[in-house]
């Protein structure tokens, strides 16, 4: 049986080993791989899984960002465009053989390495069996789940260490067009339309699109994510499109629940 006291302590000690802790981004990261190891089970558990399953999911959102701690030591920020986060954990867990620290089984390897590798593409990888993709899809809908919780809370600087430099610099931005009509479409953003600050943002957003489960549907609509975070900032110079933004994700998500 997965233990998750152990795969936390273990967590902890790897997190301890970096010296900076003190860099825009990385207690935010380390709050947000709690959150989404919490968010893993209460989907699996609102999907009725076995309590395996149920903490195979929380395992899974422990290790998922694992990558994302030395890739803010080495680049300062956090790239998804030149560093592929998802790969890297998974050949720290096992090409380096990470993972013996936290499960002391190989059993579960081939599912934990699908759905970390899986997690930040913008698409699934076809061909996984059953209980692959089953986690696969669960640890993406955790991840989208924590990152909507990050954007409300967090200063807008931490939540772009390095991309965006203040609050007014997202509200006087401009939306690419290629962003805007991704939207329109009801697609996820490709991460390489994004040009300016307030397409990050929007990018965002568009993770609503590639949720996978009702049950994920509800806890955004519960907490009142999407109009939340569209009236978090005034947009001065692109108001209307926010405003169409809003309109079109709330009626996407009455659609589909």
């Amino acid at each position: 049986m997965i233990d998750l006291q152990k795969v936390r302590l273990a967590l902890k000690e790897y997190i301890n080993n970096f010296n900076n802790q003190e860099d825009a981004g990385f207690n935010l990261k380390v709050v947000h791989t709690y959150h989404v190891a919490d968010n893993a089970m209460l989907i699996a558990s609102k999907l009725g899984l076995s309590e395996e399953d149920i903490l195979l999911a929380g395992l899974i959102g422990y290790l998922h960002d694992i990558g994302r701690f030395d890739e803010l030591k080495r680049f300062k920020k956090f790239d998804s465009v030149t560093n592929d986060h998802a790969l890297y954990a998974t050949e720290l867990l096992f090409k380096e053989g990470l993972i013996s620290n936290f499960i002391d089984t190989d059993k579960y390897n081939n599912i934990i390495e699908k759905a970390i590798a899986n997690h930040n593409k913008k698409e699934i990888e076809p061909g996984l069996n059953e209980r692959k993709l089953l986690h696969a899809k669960i640890i993406r809908d955790a991840d989208k789940l924590d990152n909507f919780r990050v954007k409300m809370e967090e200063d807008i600087t931490n939540v772009f260490p390095g991309i965006v430099k203040d609050k007014s610099e997202l509200e006087n931005s401009l939306i690419s067009d290629n962003v805007y009509n991704s939207i329109l479409k009801e697609e996820c953003v490709d991460i390489k339309d994004r040009v300016y600050p307030l397409d990050y943002w929007v990018c965002i957003l568009g993770f609503i699109f590639d949720i996978n489960f009702k049950e994920s549907l509800l806890i955004i609509k519960e907490n009142n994510y999407i109009n939340d975070l569209v009236d978090k900032y005034n947009y001065s110079a692109s108001n209307d499109k926010m405003n169409k933004i809003k309109k079109v994700l709330n009626n996407y998500i009455d659609k589909k629940i």
